[in-house]
């Protein structure tokens, strides 16, 4: 095999997320990447220094990418209906993506800083969107962790198959949107906890 001409670190990350995305990430291996990159697989060491650091660098993608998705969904937006927009762009990206939700879940290692300062960028969207509720530091990243657990659990239960009832997965998640909304200005109302 011979090196494919303009390999690089972004064009391998760009085949191991063509293969998370047709198999799941348990199916990530470097051997796996080497071949869809027509090269032999230690070739890919002048790139990525091991999986665990290609399996690094999907997670960053993917935060990064989810970062940008929240930042062009709230744009121009307020209130309710930026919380709405939120909501519609991360479950929109992992219907795009069901099999990478797991870089969405992952706890960054502390000395990484380049994917704490991705997933720092993800919250820091989410705590824009909030700041008209009035919410202080504390009760932002309460109300950030709920939203992020009902669309995240949302959106992973529908890639999975999860809804098998008849009724209009849809309209679910619009009833859903309502509901965090109406939670979020009954949590603005509320006394600031002591």
């Amino acid at each position: 095999m011979s090196p494919r001409a303009g390999l690089t670190t972004k064009t391998v990350v760009d085949l191991a997320l063509v293969l998370v995305d047709e198999h799941g990430p348990d199916e990530l291996t470097l051997a796996k990447v080497a071949e869809r990159a027509g090269v032999a697989a230690p070739s890919l060491y002048k790139h990525v220094k091991n999986l665990a650091d290609l399996r690094r660098l999907v997670d960053l993608r993917v935060v990064q990418e989810m970062a940008d998705v929240l930042r062009t969904a709230a744009t121009g937006r307020a209130g309710d209906q930026a919380v709405g927009a939120l909501a519609d762009g991360y479950r929109g990206y992992l219907r795009e993506h069901p099999r990478r939700t797991g870089a969405l879940t992952a706890d960054p290692d502390r000395g990484d800083v380049e994917l704490s300062t991705a997933t720092h960028a993800v919250a820091e969207v989410v705590f824009a969107v909030l700041r008209p509720f009035g919410f202080d530091h504390a009760r932002s990243v309460h109300a950030t962790r709920c939203l992020r657990a009902a669309v995240h659990g949302f959106a992973g239960l529908e890639a999975s198959g999860g809804f098998g009832r008849p009724e209009d997965v849809d309209e679910s998640f619009e009833v859903l949107k309502t509901m965090l909304v109406q939670g979020l200005k009954t949590y603005a109302e509320k006394e600031n906890p002591r």
